[in-house]
């Protein structure tokens, strides 16, 4: 299940790309999952471990991959127990998130009310006021209402 939690929360990672560059496994590059989304996110091919062919930028390092992927990829691998901030990916980045909580429990730290409203299937659970939300309608309505305290 997803969960959001919105400003700052103890045990957050606020800027997730740099604890990547110095925290990542060469394995976590090369699981299919994120051949996935560095594919969608990055429209770049995984080459091997530390090499990745981007079509802007041509043959790039692990570490020059786009931050919203980094963070993906601590979503679905790290098992510190940290919590990463969201708010370091782009809109784009959504659907994924929303599969990763759908994958296993996932907790996200929000700084902005991140648009959702391309995932067809979304559910979380707003840990600020508790609230489950089922669709995108209701989580803007829970976030709208969390932000404004």
């Amino acid at each position: 299940m997803l969960k959001i939690v919105f400003g700052d929360v103890e045990n957050a990672v606020y800027h997730p790309p740099t604890y990547f560059d110095n925290r990542y496994e060469d394995e976590w590059i090369t699981a299919p999952l994120s051949v996935k989304m560095i594919k969608d996110i990055d429209k770049s091919d995984v080459i091997g471990t530390h090499l990745i062919q981007s079509p802007v930028l041509g043959p790039i390092s692990t570490k020059e991959i786009s931050g919203g992927v980094k963070t993906l990829i601590l979503m679905a691998f790290d098992r510190s127990g940290r919590i990463f901030n969201a708010s370091s990916c782009g809109d784009n980045c959504a659907k994924w998130i929303a599969e990763l909580g759908r994958m296993e429990d996932l907790t996200i730290n929000l700084h902005h009310v991140m648009d959702f409203s391309s995932v067809p299937i979304f559910e979380a659970v707003m840990l600020n006021t508790g609230v489950t939300v089922h669709n995108y309608e209701e989580y803007l309505q829970e976030a709208l209402k969390i932000k404004e305290r």
